[in-house]
């Protein structure tokens, strides 16, 4: 069957429903007082809204067998409702007035047993894809619809008396009264045993089934729970005496009959606009009030009443009210927590979540005590078996906090721009900014066949936007530390270098000088011509060790530099590199020395990359300033490189940590093919150093 035939046939169904219900509410208006109008109208509302339930799944999903259980269920009650009212009227109202009544007073009663049929076995066993669980389902769903057609075989043969004109059933077999008689009560056992098997069904499908299925699962239990608790709410009524009246009577049974239709709707069509553990939630207490004041009513109204003789005392109803009364705010918070157990588990409840958050960033900013409690919290409030917090250092995500906690080394993502990157095992990532800007993540891992809810969305989306500024001063302090450990580490590399050039450069030459000065030394007095080309050596040798000497201070700091600028030193280093190299100073003056060595050397260890790696023919190197900037640049015609791939490395970090030291900047634009262009910017007053 297509979408549109399916559609189609659905829409009729519900008509002839509408259709049905419409005739049999004329007939009521003839066979009852007005009084009973009203109770009829909601009997046919409730049935006409599973109509529409059916109606609506049919059309969207034809091959769900649930659409068209809750139109066979309409169907059948409009058949029921109509052929009663019939019976009823041409029986009763106006005898003999219409034909075949009492064959309609015969089908009316079978189509009740096919609404209980449907209702408590197909229904629950085929929720909510209209499937069986599984294929070993399939001999149980075969017994249940033969019992169901023996079941109403042998009542169409039973010769009592049917419906509510209560005549004789034209179809009833004297010889059979006595089988059907015995066949009652245990095929009442049998039917509830079948009904409770589909409903056990249904609870294997929920433990087995995902987090979307198990949200469609529960709003049709909530349905049929509320419609169970009205069956309960009902016999305490019975018991106790109590005149229902119109609200116990007429309004929650009605609701409660709508409970499971609507509830199915919602769960097949529209269960991701709602959270069903909210909605349970609010009802759960709701309905622990109303068992409260009805329990404390009834013991004392009813049953003090009936041992003093007067269910009617004054006195005794506002005894009961002032118990009410005294105890319903702690009995209030006790129902409350006894929901939240029921129905968030072991887990917080999300505002108790988030309360208690916020109380940890009111008190505390260490990363050694916050992150670790907003991983745990996060698990805690959505049931999560794992959850961590990233915090962004770099271009890099790394692992801050995790529970339950980790051993291993953390977790490290790379980003690209100011976008979340796809983080391996994790469930959802919900990103931490600040003022625009991302300062890390926060992400959880749920447990298998079970998903994030629109309420637990929210709630880690709530708890990313509050842990905003303690990730914002937790990564200036992440950063401080990474800092100093690059100046530490670049001091020691600095040391180990000068000792490294000393050892075998200077101390080589010193060394060697010291053991020709003694073979000159011996040679004096016996070979004075040998001794004075050996001197003229050392002399050269001499000037060769000052020189190297000399190229140590200047790496230090060059003495160039400090006599007469940046530009004059630039351009005596770039004759040095074996690349072509352009220096374009633009005409700046003298600025102080931490400006100009931090210019200096950033240059210098950019061309030192350039002949290293970028196999370039050409590098301009462009000094200037602006509005207060001392500013920089490199440029190089190589291979370039792809900064969202690859990581700067150790040389480009250091630059960037001497420009930013003064407080300036640095920029670094690449493209394969297209070269490298470094720009750095540090400020040295006379104007805005932004």
């Amino acid at each position: 069957m297509k979408q549109k035939t399916a559609a189609r046939l659905g829409w009729s169904l519900l008509v002839v429903v509408l259709t049905l219900g419409g005739a049999a509410m004329v007939l009521v208006a003839f066979n009852h007082p007005i009084a009973d109008l009203i109770e009829n109208t909601i009997f046919f509302t409730i049935f006409l809204a599973m109509g529409l339930v059916g109606a609506l799944i049919s059309s969207r999903q034809h091959r769900n067998a649930t659409g068209w259980i809750f139109l066979s269920i309409a169907l059948c009650a409009g058949l029921a409702f109509a052929g009663s009212e019939y019976s009823t009227y041409a029986l009763v109202t106006r005898p003999g007035s219409l034909p075949a009544a009492v064959w309609a007073a015969l089908f009316a009663e079978l189509m009740w047993v096919g609404i209980l049929a449907l209702s408590f076995t197909y229904l629950p066993l085929l929720f909510p894809d209209g499937r069986l669980p599984t294929r070993r389902w399939r001999p149980f769903a075969w017994i249940t619809g033969g019992f169901i057609c023996l079941v109403a075989l042998l009542f169409s043969l039973d010769p009592g008396r049917i419906g509510p004109t209560r005549v004789r059933n034209p179809l009833g077999v004297e010889a059979l009264r006595d089988v059907v008689r015995f066949a009652e009560g245990p095929g009442f056992g049998v039917l509830l045993i079948l009904g409770l098997t589909s409903v056990a069904s249904l609870v294997l499908r929920f433990r087995r089934a995902d987090g979307a299925q198990r949200q469609q699962i529960k709003w049709f239990l909530f349905g049929a729970a509320v419609l169970a608790l009205q069956f309960v709410v009902d016999g305490i009524v019975q018991v106790s005496g109590i005149r229902s009246g119109l609200l116990l009577g007429t309004v929650l049974p009605a609701v409660a009959f709508m409970a499971l239709p609507v509830g199915a709707g919602i769960a097949i069509l529209k269960y991701r606009l709602y959270d069903i553990d909210v909605v349970i939630n609010r009802t759960l207490l709701f309905g622990l009030l109303v068992a409260f004041i009805t329990v404390v009513y009834v013991g004392i109204v009813v049953g003090i009443g009936t041992l003093v003789g007067g269910r009617s005392n004054v006195l005794l109803s506002i005894v009961a009210t002032a118990i009410v009364a005294v105890a319903f705010q702690p009995i209030r918070a006790r129902a409350r927590h006894f929901a939240n157990r029921l129905v968030y588990g072991k887990r917080a409840q999300p505002y108790e979540l988030l309360s208690e958050f916020s109380e940890r960033l009111a008190g505390s900013y260490s990363a050694d005590d916050v992150l670790p409690r907003m991983a745990q919290l996060a698990a805690e409030g959505t049931g999560a078996t794992r959850a961590r917090v990233w915090l962004r250092v770099g271009e890099h995500l790394r692992q801050a906090a995790s529970w339950p906690s980790s051993n291993g080394a953390p977790a490290q993502e790379r980003i690209a721009g100011d976008e979340l990157p796809t983080f391996p095992g994790e469930g959802r990532a919900f990103p931490v900014r600040h003022q625009g800007e991302l300062l890390g993540a926060l992400t959880v891992s749920m447990p298998a066949r079970e998903s994030l809810g629109s309420a637990q969305e929210r709630l880690l989306a709530d708890v990313a936007a509050q842990a905003g500024l303690i990730l914002r001063n937790v990564r200036l302090i992440e950063e401080l530390r990474a800092s100093r450990q690059r100046i530490v580490a670049a001091q020691d590399e600095e040391r180990r270098r000068l000792e490294r050039n000393i050892h075998d450069g200077a101390q080589q030459q010193l060394v060697a000088l010291a053991v020709k000065l003694r073979l000159a030394r011996t040679l004096t007095s016996k070979d004075p011509e040998r001794a004075g080309g050996l001197l003229e050596d050392l002399q050269k040798e001499t000037q060769s060790a000052l020189e190297n000497l000399r190229d140590l201070a200047r790496g230090i700091y060059p003495p160039l530099l400090a006599d007469k600028g940046l530009a004059p030193a630039l351009e005596a280093q770039a004759r040095k590199v074996p690349v072509p190299v352009d220096v374009d100073a633009d005409g700046i003056g003298r600025y102080s020395q931490e400006a100009e060595a931090a210019a200096y050397f950033c240059v210098l260890e950019a061309l030192q990359n350039v002949t290293k790696y970028a196999e370039a023919s050409r590098v301009i190197v462009r000094l200037g300033e602006d509005n207060g900037l001392l500013t920089f640049s490199v440029s190089d015609d190589g291979e370039g490189f792809d900064t969202e791939r690859t990581g700067g490395g150790s040389g480009l970090q250091n630059m960037a940590d001497r420009v930013e030291a003064l407080g300036g900047s640095l920029q670094i634009a690449s493209q394969l093919g297209s070269g490298t262009t470094i720009t750095g910017r540090v400020p040295v007053g006379g104007g805005d150093a932004a």
